[in-house]
């Protein structure tokens, strides 16, 4: 089967980084089409040996890119387009449909309460998002908290399809060479306890609430590392000289080695105000860290006793804190229950599944000599 992955750009981001893992796994012929910004996750992704074309947008209000992006699919033969992220399903469902392809799936990783994707859920957005849902098959929800907003905003329960965001546990194996490594070039030694923050620098993630909760812990022998890059770090970093702290706070940037990086910590830490799914948390478990987190969807009903949820206040969080501090350093050993839940390889099956699922619906067998899937597809929930 010949699948197209079509998303908004290809920046360092959670989803992003997920459709990578995707195409390393999947048993499908797949290509990606990117709107714009082909970033560092294209460059990985064709090191990798897929094709990634950039239909090289310039605004997101581009509305020739609808028939270019239609010829693109119908000269490529697609069985499936896959779209991911809001811009991307905006064209990329409707421009499937035009060229008559015979799947159309879309993904949704990051709806909240008040914004999709950074972007203010105004009328106007819902509208066209709820327009263009007509066109796919289904919206795979990436936790139940996506698939109960997506409910909530309009799209029939029927429409939606729960598989998990997958970890992919070589890419974030624990790495003792990498640990000394990060360190060095940190400035870091070996008994220095590190509390580490990743993900985008932006208000969403509340990185200041654990620089004002770690300030009276931070000092000799205990830094902050906070990987990622964004509009906030002018205000993180007033907020760690504020408090104090500047020279115990490390911003590294934007990393892409995050085995390593995860592998320099000695106690995680998740701040966010709302997520869709938490991904930056399972790779931290997966990397044998502990973990404290303030929300996570992912782990709704999962036992991991490394992982401890606390209330997003400067005494909960502060206290948490402390207490990891005390438990002294981690093991690196992962969490079974995160390999077992969402192993990349059983998640990608279960998409691999779902093209097939729908497929089949429209008269597509698989080659006779092919092997039956080892995760079978569950079905759309209602």
């Amino acid at each position: 089967m010949k699948v197209l992955h079509l998303i908004t750009g290809l920046g360092v981001g959670g989803a992003e980084l997920q459709l990578r893992s995707i195409l390393q796994h999947t048993r499908h012929d797949a290509d990606v089409v990117t709107l714009y910004n082909p970033g560092p996750v294209a460059d990985m992704i064709r090191a990798d040996g897929r094709d990634v074309r950039d239909l090289a947008m310039t605004r997101n209000t581009e509305i020739p890119a609808l028939p270019r992006l239609r010829r693109l699919i119908a000269a490529g033969r697609y069985d499936v387009v896959h779209a991911h992220l809001y811009r991307a399903q905006i064209y990329g469902r409707p421009a499937a449909r035009l060229a008559r392809t015979r799947v159309v799936v879309s993904t949704e990783h990051s709806i909240g309460d008040t914004h999709l994707e950074r972007r203010r859920k105004t009328r106007g957005v819902r509208a066209l998002y709820l327009a263009t849902e007509r066109f796919a098959d289904t919206t795979i929800a990436v936790s139940p908290v996506v698939r109960e907003r997506l409910r909530r905003w309009g799209v029939r329960p029927e429409r939606i399809t729960l598989i998990p965001n997958g970890v992919d546990l070589r890419r974030v194996a624990f790495d003792p060479g990498a640990r000394s490594r990060i360190r060095a070039e940190f400035g870091l030694t070996a008994r220095d306890h590190v509390i580490g923050l990743l993900g985008r620098l932006d208000p969403n993630k509340r990185f200041d609430l654990v620089i004002e909760s770690a300030a009276t812990l931070l000092g000799p022998g205990t830094k902050l590392l906070i990987v990622g890059k964004g509009d906030e770090y002018e205000h993180l970093a007033s907020t760690a000289a504020g408090c104090g702290v500047a020279d115990s706070v490390i911003f590294a940037g934007e990393r892409h080695d995050v085995a390593a990086m995860l592998s320099a910590m000695d106690l995680f830490v998740a701040s966010s105000r709302e997520e869709a799914f938490g991904l930056s948390v399972l790779e931290a478990l997966a990397n044998g860290l502990p973990v404290i987190y303030t929300t996570c969807p992912a782990l709704d009903g999962l036992e991991v006793g490394q992982a401890h949820r606390v209330p997003a206040t400067l005494a909960d969080m502060r206290s948490a804190l402390l207490a990891g501090r005390v438990a002294g350093t981690r093991t690196g050993a992962p969490a079974s229950a995160v390999e077992e839940t969402y192993g990349i390889r059983a998640v990608t099956g279960r998409i691999d599944d779902l093209y097939e699922h729908f497929a089949a619906r429209r008269g597509w067998r698989p080659e006779p000599d092919r092997q039956p899937p080892a995760t079978a597809y569950e079905g759309v929930l209602g």
